[in-house]
């Protein structure tokens, strides 16, 4: 997995979320959060905090990896 592989799945998906995306390459949600953070700082992709569109209660039963959503800005 490398940064643009990271780009292809994003810009396909158009959201997704930390988790996600970590299985989708078979890896830690550590492994994959640095090059996602990569397309933000360029501003090809923005992180939801909260998920998108999230049905959350705030009960904190949730993986917070999955409240983190990634979408796709750039071309």
């Amino acid at each position: 997995m490398d940064l643009i592989q990271v780009k292809h799945y994003l810009r396909e998906r158009r959201v997704a979320s930390l988790q996600e995306i970590a299985l989708h390459f078979k890896v830690e949600v550590d492994t994959v959060k640095p090059l996602l953070e990569i397309w933000v700082n360029k501003g090809k992709a923005r992180r939801h905090a909260d998920g998108v569109e999230t049905a959350c209660s705030g009960c904190c039963r949730c993986d917070p990896a999955s409240l983190v959503a990634y979408e796709w800005l750039g071309k």
